[in-house]
């Protein structure tokens, strides 16, 4: 049995998918992209500021899932441009400084509206 999982703490899907499903113990998140909620505008500023806002969505979903980001067992990380590399893994690892989950960071040819970076996850619940 699985559980759709949705929040306006975090942007809605721009498409056919859910921003999570829950399954057999595990909070599957769809990719979050630095659109603000509130504005459904990307924040302004350079790749630190769009992970900022990229983990504030995802936590938010986390939380709507019944998760935290401690119990977070993978991510991976999508950014158009893989010079951003330090800027995300700065912020990165703010997030998980204790609970360092496995990653796989990948440059994609071109993200969701123009996105500098986009996270999706998986977590235990």
């Amino acid at each position: 049995m699985k559980e759709i999982v949705s929040t306006d703490k975090a942007p809605g899907a721009i498409g056919p998918y859910s921003q999570a499903i829950k399954a057999a113990g595990m909070l599957f998140c769809s990719g979050q992209i630095p659109i603000d909620p509130a504005t459904g505008e990307f924040v302004p500023g350079g790749a630190s500021e769009q992970t900022e806002q990229v983990f504030k969505n995802l936590v938010a979903v986390l939380k709507a899932g019944g998760a935290s980001r401690e119990v977070v067992v993978k991510t991976t990380v999508f950014l158009a441009d893989v010079a951003d590399f330090a800027a995300l893994h700065d912020v990165y690892a703010k997030y998980f400084d204790s609970n360092k989950p496995a990653r796989a960071t990948v440059q994609a040819a071109g993200l969701p509206r123009g996105a500098r970076v986009e996270i999706e996850c998986i977590a235990l619940v």
